[in-house]
């Protein structure tokens, strides 16, 4: 019988693909992933339909969409769906064992053998937060110890660079900023250092007196370049302990991270592409080299492409496809337009098309948004025009598109859309059930430390 091979899956929080050099970012952000690509397979259109980290990864990890897992919320209550099967509990059945470094205590990481925690967060008074650092100082050993059992293994970590908050060590700090972040003449940080739901937040993590938001996005990118070189240490160690003929090894975001976009300020909520749009990256012996995919892929479409690889056959039906016959030429995308949600800060949902990208607000959302947006994403690929008033006949057509999906999907799982059930998605103790205007969410809604970051992240656990 032939040797199964191991699995490895970096996960990378907030990873906007846009902001890798390796998707033609013109600052080097990502030098050694550049590198480990020319020997990779890299999918240059692989988006994140479920915003954000907890329905993100229940996809990445399910091979399913929303209504099948259930997951839309950040705070889902709950477990996953008991209908759908986990890649770890998909691989235990195949002989293996498995490791998650850094994502245990949320419903979508379900089914591992082991868990391993390590320091993620941090603020200013602690900077540097050397987040892959300790992640590798769990990782490594951990891979020691897998390549030496008798099992093939699957060995899943959660970065959480560049996830805020920005505090990357010297010289990454610095690497793309030389200028006086607190200059007082100045001011693009004003508007966000106002916005009342994230002040208190950014005041832990942002220097005291900045003026500068581009220092902030500097910081964003020297998180990218210091967790490349801290993966770099991890495709070494595969090298030196033999595996690198053996193990598909897998680079995939959850979702991606605005900055100073669409006034969503330094965080990854909202359904527009620098939220959406991720990297994913194959490396296997029996994989091409060097190979870009300019074809759409989804995250539903991770489970299934690794089983492929892998060699494993599953009778499950996913909702995603391989992404293999892409890669063989046989098909040119694996999806011509498809549904979006975000459930993070507001609650929202979509239908997007090469060209066009519909979203409608299921609530006001506290940056008092209209209810309805659309974008052209060929004339204006940066979102900055919304043309629901002046194309309602485009509105009506994407609308019905995506309403004609629901209902199918609905029908096919049984089960109602998700995101018409989690009312108490914000998990505020101070308010019941959706928002009535925009002024109560603005209100509502507040992050104000590190601490309450790291919780909001965990199960059943409430909004400070």
């Amino acid at each position: 019988m032939a040797q199964k091979h191991n699995l490895i899956l970096l996960g990378v929080d907030s990873l906007w693909a846009d902001h890798m050099s390796l998707y033609g970012y013109p600052r080097l952000t990502t030098p050694h992933l550049d590198k480990f690509a020319r020997d990779a397979v890299v999918f240059e259109r692989n988006y994140s339909p479920h915003i954000p980290t907890t329905p993100a990864y229940a996809t990445m990890l399910t091979g399913m969409d929303c209504f099948s897992h259930t997951a839309v919320a950040l705070r889902h209550k709950g477990p996953l769906s008991d209908r759908v099967s986990t890649l770890p509990e998909i691989l235990r059945e195949q002989g293996y064992t498995s490791t998650c470094v850094g994502f245990s205590g949320n419903p979508s990481s379900r089914g591992f053998d082991s868990y391993l925690n390590y320091a993620g967060w941090g603020k200013w008074e602690e900077r540097p937060s050397r987040k892959a650092e300790n992640l590798n100082d769990v990782t490594l050993p951990e891979l020691d110890r897998l390549a030496q059992g008798e099992q093939p293994f699957f060995l899943f970590l959660r970065h959480m660079d560049p996830h805020s908050p920005y505090l990357p060590p010297q010289p990454f700090e610095r690497l793309f900023y030389d200028l006086d972040p607190c200059d007082p003449a100045r001011t693009s940080i004003q508007p966000v250092m106002e916005f009342k739901p994230f002040c208190d937040y950014f005041a832990t993590w942002m220097p005291p007196g900045i003026t500068d938001a581009d220092y902030v996005i500097a910081q964003y990118d020297g998180a990218i370049a210091y967790l490349d070189a801290c993966i770099q240490r991890i495709f070494q160690r595969v090298e030196e302990l033999g595996l690198a003929e053996n193990t598909l090894i897998v680079l995939n975001g959850d979702h991606g991270e605005t900055l100073m976009d669409h006034e969503c300020y330094f965080d990854h909520h909202g359904m527009y592409d620098c939220t959406l749009h991720v990297p994913l990256v194959l490396k296997h012996p029996s994989l091409p080299r060097g190979l870009r995919i300019p074809g759409y892929t989804l995250h539903q479409d991770l489970v299934p492409s690794i089983l492929e690889v892998l060699g494993i056959e599953s009778n499950t039906a996913f909702d995603g496809r391989s992404v293999l016959p892409l890669i063989r030429g046989e098909r040119s995308s694996n999806w011509s337009d498809f549904y979006i949600t975000e459930c993070t800060w507001m609650r929202k949902h979509g239908w997007r098309t090469p060209e066009w990208k519909l979203m409608v607000a299921l609530e006001p959302d506290f940056h008092f948004k209209p209810e309805v947006e659309l974008y052209n994403l060929i004339q204006d690929p940066n979102e900055d025009h919304n043309l629901a008033e002046s194309e309602p006949g485009v509105v009506a057509a994407l609308r019905a598109r995506m309403e004609a999906w629901i209902a199918r999907r609905e029908a096919e799982t049984g089960t109602t859309n998700p995101i018409h059930t989690n009312l108490n998605w914000h998990g505020s103790k101070d308010h019941d059930g959706p928002f009535t205007s925009s002024q109560q969410a603005y209100d509502t809604l507040h992050i104000g430390d590190p601490g309450t970051a790291a919780r909001l992240q965990a199960r059943d656990t409430p909004a400070a």
